[in-house]
Parts: structure tokens; C-alpha cells; sequence
């Protein structure tokens, strides 16, 4: 009889491992630091993320992997591959960023965002998603998914006293759980058919399940995936997002906006090309047709919204953020279609690469901006540039990123990657839909641009900038440039080895 008893390999662990830890660390110093002195545990926690993102350094030379069967090297719960280690970077990235505003946040909040609070539900999160790309069976997944949701429903609604806030949450947190419990039962379906919960070891045997079984193996693989798709908040799965963005603190929801989306499609992509390859003739067409559904509503919320609404700048960014979800989704349908699915699936990793970068610059210049006015509505942006030139510059170039124009190399550069997965697994209908989405695009976000450098309406105010909102906005500046002069980059790192 073989033992059970198996070594860990703490290093491959390490990046999720820590910020879990340091999550721990300041909810206990949070009962002894006295009100004046809270803010320290914001400079931790950025600390602990930094940290667990540099801890991924001395894993880029090889595929590393823990929990394995004894009988089986290649089942294991925990790979820390090519795939997971460009993922682990965009999820910790993303919430070292969200961190950085989050210290001005809870400053200018004067109270009342409980911070003890607020930094060990990030951290745990941050530490959930970071677990979810390494994770290579399926109940490791769920937990994991789980593990970076719940935190994320408290934070949305931490705001005390906020009616919006709570409501917010609450929408979030009921669809999310509906979305979890019919993925679980997809799971259930799955495990019966196969017998195993190890994605490699679903990958084979599920091509050899009984007749008799294979209606019950279709139905898991579509139940399966439902959860994930909500994470990535693609059509229909997607009410919840205008909403939640504009009731969660601005942080929270730049947070969301880019690890949340992470967290989906890192699950989709695992569950679907590395779990379910032979069932592509299921999920390759009903991924092919969230993503145009997803897109088309998307950049049709974005354009429908009213520039002087309160919260119009958010709720454009959180349509706007749904509408980039049906981008993302066009690789990974492509992948059922592709011969070289590796490829697919990088270029999907590229564009969350992007996207990641520009989308949380913007939330930082709107973070900027509602230090002065807090309804947060476009036509509040009017005239920027006469206020922050550096500001409204670099908001421009994150919106022509976003809408794929020069000089946002980057944004154009991914578009195109996308549209080639597309054209390359004969998706020319979806290239098509593609292609009339961000045309649409193009209006709402050079709309919002060009704003930015009209005549301001009286005289324009000029407000100090917090050193961690500057380092926000800097650093997602300079990445922004430095991919849009080498986007080539982008594509060289994001190539997955997921085989």
C-alpha cells in the first residue's frame, strides 16, 4: 500500500500562502493598534502584497507542483506552471494597485471604512485568487473561487451606513451564490461521470464515459461553467456589475473590475481546455455565443449612459468593463475550434495583460477625481486637463488603450491578437460582431476623452494629489507606455505552456 503521507513544496505555494498570512497578521494587530495608528496596517498589507508578488521570481525557470497523487505524478492539486505564474502576477499586480488607492481611501473616509476589516478581507481575496490559477481539480477550484468571492461580498458592502453599499452587496452576494450552487452541481455531474476530480485525470477519462451517461456528462460540462462565467461577468450573468461597481468604494470595485475578472476566466479556461478538451463541441459554441452577446450588451450599456447621472463615470467603466469581457471570452471559444489551443488561450492572457494595466489606471484618475466630486459623473471630468494636465493626459491615453486607438499601442495591439484567434479557428462571424463592437466602443470612450480637454465651466480648482494615488496612477502609466513602445512583450509573456 502506497503512503499517503507526501511532501510540500512551500515555494510553489508561497505567493497566495503569504498573503493569506500577512492577512492574518493584521486582522490580530488590528486589536491592539490604537485608532491613530491604523493606517500602518494599509502599509503592511501593500508590503505583503509586493512581497507575494516578488516571490513568484524564483519560480519562472520550471513547472513546479504539490499535492499529487502517490500512484499518479501528474494528478495534483497545485501547479505552479507557466499559465498560473503569469496569472498569479496579473491577480497580485491587481491587488497591490487596488491597495495603493485603497490607503487614500480609507483616509479621506474619516472613519468610517473599518480598516482592520477592510485589509484582511483584500488580503484574503487577493490570496483566493491567487490559489485559483494553481488549483488543478476541480473542488481545489471551488474553494478557491470561493475563497476570493466571499471576501469580496464584505467589502463591497463595507461602507457603514451606506444604503447603496448594502444593496449592492446584497445583489452581488444572492446572484453570486445561485451562480456557485449551479456550478457545484456541475461539479457533482462531472465526478459522477468520471470518478475523479483531477482535471488531467477528467480530461481522459471523460472521452470514455458510457452512452448512457453522456447526456448527464454534457449537462455538467454547461453547469460546470456557469459559475465561472459569472465571475467574468459575461450576458447573462452580468446584472449585478453596474450596480455593485457603483455601491462598493472605489477600490473595491477597480479590485473587482480587474482580479475578479482573473479569477473567471483563469476557472474557465482551466475547466474548459485543460479539463473538458473533447467537449469542446459543447462549450466552444455557447462560449462563441456569450462572447457576442456579452460585447454587444456591454458596449451598448457604456454608450446609453448620461453624462450628468450621478456615478455615470463608474457605471461606463462597469459596462464598459463588460463589454471587454466578451473580448476575452473569444480566444477561449476559439481554443474548441483551434488546432494550436496554447496560442488561443495566450492571447486571452495578453488582453487580461492589457486590459488589467489601463483599467486600473482609469479607476485611479476616477479615485482622483472623486476626492472633489464625489457623484462621480462625466461631466464632472470636463475641463481636467485645465485642473491636472498629467492627469487628464494620462486618463486619455488609458481610454484610447481601451478603445484600441494610437498612442494606445497596447490596446490595439491585443484587439488585433484577439481578432486573429478568431479568424484563425474560423469564427469569422464572431471577428465580425468583433469588429461592430468597437466601432461602438470608439464613440463612448472619445466622447469621455475628448471631455477631458474642453473649457472647464468657471474657474478651475487645483487639489494636492495623495503620494499613494500618485504611485497608482504613475505606475499603471508607465507600464501602459512601456507595453504600447514593446507590446510584442506582452505577447512573449503571456504564452501559457498549459501543454
Amino acid at each position: 500500500m502506497s503512503s499517503l503521507v507526501q511532501s510540500v513544496d512551500w515555494l510553489a505555494i508561497a505567493p497566495p500562502t503569504l498573503a493569506a498570512v500577512v492577512g492574518l497578521v493584521v486582522l490580530v494587530a488590528d486589536l491592539f493598534i490604537g485608532e491613530e495608528k491604523k493606517a500602518v496596517l494599509g502599509w503592511v498589507s501593500v508590503a505583503g502584497l509586493a512581497a507575494s508578488a516578488l516571490l513568484l521570481l524564483p519560480l519562472r525557470d520550471g513547472d513546479r507542483a504539490t499535492f499529487c497523487l502517490t500512484g499518479d505524478a501528474h494528478a495534483c492539486s497545485y501547479t505552479a506552471d507557466r499559465f498560473t505564474l503569469v496569472i498569479q502576477f496579473l491577480v497580485l499586480g491587481g491587488a497591490l494597485l487596488a491597495a495603493l488607492l485603497s490607503v487614500t481611501a480609507l483616509k479621506d473616509a474619516n472613519k468610517d471604512l473599518p480598516e482592520g476589516e477592510f485589509w484582511f478581507l483584500l488580503l484574503s481575496s487577493a490570496a483566493g485568487a491567487a490559489l485559483l490559477p494553481a488549483s488543478r481539480d476541480l473542488a481545489t477550484l471551488i474553494v478557491a473561487l470561493e475563497v476570493a468571492s466571499l471576501p469580496a461580498f464584505a467589502l463591497v458592502g463595507i461602507k457603514r451606513g451606506d444604503k447603496k453599499s448594502s444593496e449592492a452587496a446584497l445583489k452581488f452576494f444572492l446572484s453570486s451564490v445561485t451562480a456557485t450552487a449551479v456550478s457545484l452541481m456541475g461539479v457533482s455531474f462531472v465526478y459522477a461521470t468520471t470518478g475523479s476530480l483531477y482535471l488531467t485525470q477528467i480530461a481522459d477519462k471523460i472521452q470514455h464515459v458510457d452512452g448512457q451517461f453522456h447526456t448527464l456528462a454534457q449537462a455538467g460540462v454547461v453547469l460546470t461553467l456557469v459559475g465561472f462565467a459569472f465571475k467574468t461577468a459575461a450576458v447573462p450573468f452580468h446584472f449585478w456589475v453596474p450596480d455593485t461597481y457603483v455601491g462598493a468604494p472605489l477600490p473595491v470595485a477597480a479590485y473587482l473590475s480587474v482580479v475578479g475578472k482573473a479569477v473567471g476566466f483563469s476557472g474557465l479556461i482551466l475547466v474548459t481546455v485543460v479539463a473538458l478538451p473533447s467537449y469542446g463541441d459543447v462549450w466552444g459554441p455557447a462560449l462563441a455565443a456569450l462572447a457576442a452577446l456579452t460585447m454587444t450588451v456591454g458596449n451598448v450599456g457604456a454608450l446609453r449612459q448620461q453624462a450628468t447621472r450621478a456615478y455615470s463615470a463608474v457605471r461606463l467603466l462597469a459596462w464598459s468593463s463588460v463589454g471587454q469581457a466578451g473580448y476575452l471570452l473569444v480566444p477561449i471559444a476559439s481554443a474548441a475550434y483551434s488546432k494550436d489551443a496554447d496560442k488561443a488561450i495566450g492571447s486571452t492572457v495578453a488582453y487580461a495583460l492589457m486590459y488589467a494595466v489601463v483599467n486600473l489606471g482609469a479607476f485611479a484618475v476616477a479615485a482622483l477625481v472623486a476626492r472633489t466630486s464625489p457623484l462621480n459623473r462625466i461631466s464632472d471630468y470636463r475641463g481636467l486637463y485645465a485642473r491636472s494636465p498629467l492627469s487628464a493626459l494620462i486618463l486619455g491615453f488609458f481610454l484610447l488603450c481601451l478603445a484600441g486607438l494610437p498612442p494606445g499601442i497596447i490596446g490595439l495591439f491585443a484587439k488585433v491578437t484577439v481578432f486573429a484567434a478568431a479568424v484563425d479557428a474560423g469564427l469569422g462571424w464572431l471577428a465580425v460582431i468583433m469588429a461592430v463592437n468597437v466601432v461602438i466602443a470608439l464613440f463612448y470612450y472619445l466622447q469621455w476623452t475628448t471631455l477631458l480637454f474642453r473649457a472647464p465651466e468657471g474657474e478651475p480648482e487645483k487639489h494636492r494629489v495623495p503620494a499613494p494615488l500618485t504611485a497608482a496612477i504613475a505606475l499603471t502609466a508607465v507600464l501602459g507606455i512601456a507595453l504600447s513602445g514593446a507590446p510584442q512583450l506582452v505577447l512573449r509573456f503571456s504564452a501559457t505552456g498549459l501543454f
